[in-house]
């Protein structure tokens, strides 16, 4: 019996139009939220902590209700809650540029993280839902590609827009939304759920008993911890090796790499690699660059790990993504997605506590070797585990 031909992938309105949206999505949340603290502390005066706080709140809210939008999508249909989200996030960010107190600024961050939340994992449901099975993976390159282009014109377009006052970078990074909505709303369609009692928290729970997906969303937490030293532990070093200037380039590095060789890459893995195999290697990369950054003692040095460290994050992305996808029943989809954004929260509170103890530990016992070696042995083991959890996974069904 042959199998059936895949067809050839030619990417349709829904799919060009998710790919548009993640783009501005993530462009317009960088066009505004790392001005905050240079608004709000550096511009006005208010306290460091004060923006932490509200910064970090944002960032809870968002992962948190994560889990319950997908959950949702499964109800109602990933459409209605990712249009909604825009709507949320539009007002949200409009509300921040508009700030001139602490509490209309916490508010209007919680307003933007819950419109985060209602739209994160729907979106990745509706990435799945439009894709056939074969092409998931290029899809999901294609939308990470599209979100690190977001990520580095983000900054350069909000830095532009500083000097017109941080009310017009503010709007602008709102409107981002509001053409993201309608883009979304003109090519994405309206998928009704097969069975829309299959959602909500029932979804949630039946993902929660599913042992095998449990396993590869707990252990995932390990590389989460490992991907937020980008903005942690090795930011600290290249500030230490090159300055506070050291940030553009190092961010530019690993954004502009995904931005190049994200899709070639994962069609050169593909061809060679099974997906699960895939992934475990990719955690393995990340964590040897981490590794190698203790050796790293001029800025030059470190950029080489940075970018071997890139090219070993922008292929966990969409296998994780194709793997969270082929092991979730279709008509639980959103459920699924919710309940892996459990890894990244966690992993990612964890990672941003413990990069900054580790390089604290380091500096007080000189040895500053210290936290490269421990987030390398903290990878292996995530490898190690990754290999483990997805050991009966089924490859991809025709």
């Amino acid at each position: 019996m042959t199998a059936a031909r895949v067809p050839p992938f030619r990417p349709s309105g829904a799919q060009l139009g998710l790919i548009a949206a993640n783009f501005l999505m993530w462009g317009g949340f960088f066009a505004v939220i790392p001005l905050v603290t240079v608004h709000f502390v550096g511009g006005l005066g208010w306290t460091a902590a004060s923006i932490g706080l509200v910064l970090g709140l944002r960032q809870l809210t968002q992962q948190g209700l994560t889990v319950f939008g997908g959950a949702w999508a499964d109800r109602i249909g990933a459409k209605p809650l990712i249009l909604a989200g825009c709507v949320l996030r539009t007002l949200g960010f409009a509300g921040m540029a508009y700030s001139a107190s602490f509490p209309v600024l916490l508010a209007a961050a919680l307003l933007a993280g819950v419109g985060g939340g209602l739209f994160d994992a729907p979106k990745n449901a509706a990435i799945t839902a439009v894709t056939h099975l074969e092409h998931r993976t290029r899809m999901f390159s294609l939308t990470s590609m599209s979100g690190n282009l977001g990520m580095v014109s983000g900054p350069l377009l909000g830095a532009a827009l500083l000097p017109l006052g941080f009310r017009t970078a503010g709007l602008v990074a709102a409107s981002a939304y509001l053409v993201a909505l309608v883009v979304l709303g003109l090519t994405l369609p309206h998928m009704r759920p097969d069975q829309p009692r299959a959602g909500g928290l029932s979804g949630l729970a039946t993902a929660a008993r599913d042992v095998r997906f449990r396993r590869f969303t707990l252990v995932l937490i390990g590389y989460f911890l490992l991907s937020t030293q980008i903005n942690v532990a090795v930011t600290l070093k290249a500030i230490a090796l090159a300055g506070p200037g050291a940030t553009a380039p190092l961010y530019g590095v690993s954004a502009g790499l995904s931005v190049l060789l994200q899709y070639p890459l994962l069609r050169l893995v593909e061809r060679y690699l099974p997906t699960r195999w895939a992934l475990v290697g990719a955690v393995l990369l990340v964590a040897s660059a981490l590794g190698l950054m203790a050796f790293a003692s001029s800025f030059a040095a470190l950029l080489g790990c940075v970018a071997l460290y890139s090219l070993g994050t922008m292929i966990v992305y969409p296998t994780q993504q194709t793997l969270t996808a082929r092991l979730a029943p279709p008509e639980l989809l959103g459920s699924y997605f919710g309940f892996s954004a459990i890894s990244l929260g966690v992993g990612g509170a964890v990672g941003s506590v413990l990069g900054g103890a580790l390089v604290d530990a380091g500096a007080r016992l000189q040895f500053t070797a210290l936290p490269w070696l421990t987030l390398f042995v903290v990878g292996l083991l995530t490898s190690l585990g990754l290999r483990w959890a997805l050991r009966e996974v089924p490859r991809a069904r025709r």
